[in-house]
């Protein structure tokens, strides 16, 4: 396990503030011994929290190119078919998957393939869960596709207290599945649209890890 880059300019803010804060107040407010020591250790909990917060996990999982894996570590919030009218515009099953801020935060390529279509969208901060954050928070959608599964939309979602969402996909390059295409920063979600004949292997409440939960199987229909 390792630090994601872009957690270092967080810890650093973190780390000198937690010190400007424990500074100014042993050297203005005479406090007691021990609750001097409970400022020193919620200082370090502080700082913990946040470099577990930018961890990256080592996954690993056998891949195939009709697996699609989840895209992030978090609970299963929905499975429901549903209209996508951003590049499909047609049906599609939608498997969403909510990210707390107890959970790693990076995201992780569901399959294989070339990038089809990647777009940026601003928009509100709604709790993640809730039914419209799909459509109006902040948010970025990537279409991936190979020869087994097709074309598979990947949305990244800020929630209410995810203030940035990135993204190391390009339109036309590609991508290796289980690989790292990103991290939303605190709180978030990840839905995932499938075709319709995709075989869904979680169930809501469902417990998944991010490239190493396979969501579903497709298999090529001709």
């Amino acid at each position: 396990m390792k630090i994601h880059k872009e957690g270092y300019t967080s810890i650093l803010l973190v780390f000198i503030t937690i010190v400007i804060v424990i500074t100014g107040i042993l050297l203005l407010l005479p406090v007691p011994v021990w609750l001097e020591f409970l400022i020193y250790l919620s200082g370090v909990l502080l700082l913990l929290f946040t470099m577990m917060f930018f961890r990256v996990p080592f996954r690993n999982a056998s891949y195939a190119d009709d697996k699609i894996f989840s895209g992030a570590d978090g609970k299963v919030v929905a499975i429901e078919e549903v209209f996508e009218n951003e590049f499909f515009n047609d049906k599609r099953v939608q498997v969403s998957v909510f990210m707390s801020v107890t959970n790693v935060h990076v995201n992780f390529a569901p399959l294989s393939g070339k990038v089809k279509y990647f777009k940026y969208h601003p928009g509100k901060f709604l709790v993640a869960w809730h039914p419209k954050s799909s459509t109006d928070n902040e948010r970025t959608t990537i279409v991936v596709e190979n020869k087994v599964a097709g074309p598979v939309l990947i949305r990244q979602i800020a929630g209410a207290f995810a203030r940035r969402i990135v993204c190391y996909l390009k339109e036309g390059s590609n991508t290796n599945q289980g690989s790292e295409i990103g991290i939303i920063k605190f709180g978030s979600r990840v839905d995932i649209f499938l075709p319709l004949h995709a075989e869904v292997k979680v169930k809501l409440n469902q417990h998944v890890r991010g490239g190493e939960t396979v969501i579903a199987t497709i298999f090529k229909r001709f």
